[in-house]
């Protein structure tokens, strides 16, 4: 269960915003914000991006998985 958090109106309509265009909730889309935000910290030699994109990676279903395939292997 999760605790009210009070947040300045502009992160409110800000992750608002971002949550309508990410399909996700306005908490689900600040608790993203957080884990990127979290994840930047602990590895601060990566790009914020890589990370964003590697967290949605991780949280799509593992039967959406395409298998990688190296460019030397492609026809």
């Amino acid at each position: 269960m999760g605790m009210p958090v009070r947040i300045e109106n502009d992160l409110y309509i800000s992750a608002r915003d971002q949550a309508k265009a990410e399909h996700r909730t306005i908490a689900g889309q600040i608790e993203f914000w957080a884990k990127v935000g979290r994840a930047a910290l602990d590895n601060p030699d990566l790009p914020a991006d890589f990370i964003a994109e590697t967290l949605t990676s991780m949280a799509e279903p593992i039967e959406n998985a395409v298998p990688f395939v190296p460019r030397s292997q492609i026809n």
